[in-house]
Formats: C-alpha cells, structure tokens, sequence
C-alpha cells in the first residue's frame, strides 16, 4: 500500500483524553503521522479532553462526542453492537488503558461475525484501586476481551509479566518503551514556571503529574516538609487531587514554599527549573516525567515502582527507595549536595540519550501499526 495517498483512518479509544503519559505520547505520534492519517478519539470521560490542545492545527481529527456510540456504560451486547458498527468506518482500532475495554469487548464478540478493523490494545498502567493488586473482575474481562486484539502494547517490564501471568497474552504482547526528543532538553530554560520566583540559595524539587489519588502527592508535600526552610516544592500538573495536595501543604506548614502551577505544555522549555524531580506514586511503569528530567540532566527520586530503577544511570539507584524513611533520605541527600546532583543529572542525560530517544518508540510504533495495515507507512518516509 506504499503511495496511497488516502490517508488511513484510525479510532482511538481512551480512557480519558487529559494529558498524561499516554496521551502525550498518543498526540507525538499523530503529530507526526501528519496528513497520512485522520483521526476519530472517543473518551470513556467525554469531558476529560485536556490533550486535543496539543495536537498540530494541521492534524485531520474529530471528537464525535454524543455523534459516536459511548465508551461508557452498563456492558451490554446492543452496546458492543453499536461500538463495532462504528468500528467499520475505520482502518484501524486503537484502544488505551481498562476505560476503553468495552470497545476492545466489543470487537471481541463481534468480529467473527463482521467485517472489523484490526485493534491494537495499549495497556500504561493502572489507579489506585490496582495499584498493588488487579482487581480479579477486570482481569477476568481483560482475558475475555483481548484474544481478537492483534497486539497488546506495554510500556514497561512490570506489565509484560502481567500481561502474561495475569491477561494470558504473553504472545501478541509488545514493549515498547516510551520516549521523547531527548536533544530538545539540552538547552537553559525558556519559560518561567507561574508562582516560582526563585533565590539564589533555594533548592527546587519538582514534579510532574495527573494530580490524582495514585500520585500519592501528599506523601511528597509531607516528605519535603521535613526539610530545610530553603528548599522549595514545584508540583506542575492539573486533576482532581488539587485541593487535597493544598490542603495538605497547609496541614504541615509549607504551603509558602510549595508552587502549583497546573497543566503546562512543553515540559523541554521549563522542567530545567528543578533542581531535582521526585515522584511519590504508588503505581508507575515507565514514566515520561522520569525520562524528561533524565534528559535535562536531573537527578530522580522516586520509590521503588515500575521500571523507574532500570530506567536511570546506574549512580541515581540508590536514590529509588524501597520505603518512606529511604525516600526522604534521599531527598535530603540529593537537596544538601549540588555536586552529587550535577553528576547523577550528567549521567542520566547521557542514559536519556542512549536508551529513550524517540527515534526508537516512533520507529517500533511504526513498525507495528503498519503491520496492522498491511504494510503501510504512516509515520516514516
């Protein structure tokens, strides 16, 4: 099919459409699939929409909205009918996370008797209410639903076992690491950060997240309370958690040194603001914001979840923490040392580069979406 010039049609389902992990690195790859490709995203939240802003003004998309059959609901076979007739305008279905598996339940049930796209499922990892164990019900589901997905598509190590173990599809399962424009994050930082008026003497810890329950922000804000007067707290992100992270601020006497600027695009032009960025997630796999501070030459703190460990140079190790007390250790070690943090952030630069460039994830990426259509190139020339 190389030379069509009729650009393929693809459904992306999602769980929600805020921008997160998953989102952003959804919208990169329609950002460069460019006029190959029109797109249709339906949210199992419809008003959860927050990515659409970062996609190219040049990109082909619609969000049906109440045009579409709905991702949520009461499971149901008229349901599942409906998701599957609306599955045939497309050349190809692409669903993401448990919000969107009754469009993968749909296909399910419905292909042998239709004429149905291909599906390619993406699996990022999971709330707080999986974040230790997978709920048996949904895993039940999940085994039930994805025989007829050409691929399942993970991001880390920790969720190839489990969709082996777990989901039985240890042979259409795929990984493929995230990455980013590493180069981009070499340069001084552009863009200031709304709140951060910053001292010469200050330390600035950082992060970056969906400000939701499986973040554990409030384990941050209590950890960076327990430091010096000059150390400050940057936590970029919008949800529905903000209220709760103030409040705890509040609670524990830092609500002066901490900064809540909410979503901001283009992390390349400010993330080099943090002297250092630290997670407290109870859940991760393999995180954007891990690789994007790598990038900029950042040094990470983070507990001991996903493949945060195996992602960072080898120096930063120590610094992923098995427990509470191992956590605010090294947030007090790295914060006290600019030296011990210039050379765990050169280090983590130079892994950034080797291991998370993009070229890699878009080449896999498209490799694997052209498989689906029958060979046809949608992001390289």
């Amino acid at each position: 099919m190389n030379g069509v010039k009729t650009p393929a049609r693809l459904l992306h389902l999602h769980s929600s459409f805020s921008l997160g992990g998953k989102e952003a690195r959804a919208v990169r790859l329609m950002n460069l699939m460019g006029r190959r490709a029109r797109h249709t995203i339906l949210s199992a939240v419809p008003d959860a929409l927050g990515a659409r802003d970062a996609i190219d003004p040049g990109i082909d998309v619609e969000f049906p909205g109440d045009a579409a059959p709905p991702l949520h609901g009461k499971p149901g076979l008229a349901r599942y009918r409906d998701l599957s007739r609306y599955m045939r305008q497309f050349d190809l279905v692409l669903t993401y996370n448990w919000g969107s598996m009754d469009g993968v339940m749909a296909h399910r049930i419905f292909a042998p008797f239709g004429d149905l796209p291909p599906l390619i499922h993406h699996e990022d990892g999971f709330n707080e209410d999986e974040s230790v164990r997978r709920n048996w019900k949904r895993n039940g589901f999940r085994r039930l639903a994805l025989p007829t997905a050409a691929a399942l598509v993970v991001p880390s190590t920790l969720l190839e076992g489990i969709a082996a173990d777990e989901w039985r599809v240890r042979r259409r399962t795929i990984l493929i690491r995230n990455g980013i424009d590493t180069a981009a994050y070499g340069a001084a930082p552009s863009v200031a950060i709304p709140g951060l008026e910053r001292r010469a003497d200050e330390v600035v810890i950082g992060t970056v997240a969906g400000l939701r329950k499986v973040k554990n922000l409030p384990r941050l804000v209590r950890a960076v309370a327990t430091l010096p007067a000059h150390i400050r707290l940057v936590i970029v992100g919008e949800g529905p958690e903000r209220d709760a992270i103030a409040a705890e601020a509040a609670a524990v006497g830092i609500a002066d040194r901490m900064v809540l600027p909410g979503f901001m695009a283009e992390p390349a032009r400010w993330i080099g603001h943090f002297d250092l960025l630290a997670l407290s997630s109870q859940s991760e796999q393999t995180p954007i914001a891990v690789i994007e501070a790598m990038a900029a030459g950042l040094p990470v703190v983070s507990p001991d979840v996903g493949d945060v460990a195996a992602m960072v140079a080898p120096s930063n190790r120590h610094f992923i923490a098995a427990d509470e007390e191992g956590f605010r250790a090294a947030l007090t070690e790295l914060a006290a040392d600019p030296g011990l943090r210039a050379r765990i952030g050169a280090a983590n630069r130079r892994a950034a580069a080797e291991r998370f460039d993009e070229s890699a994830m878009v080449a896999a990426y498209e490799n694997l979406y052209g498989r689906a259509l029958k060979g046809r190139r949608l992001i390289a020339d």
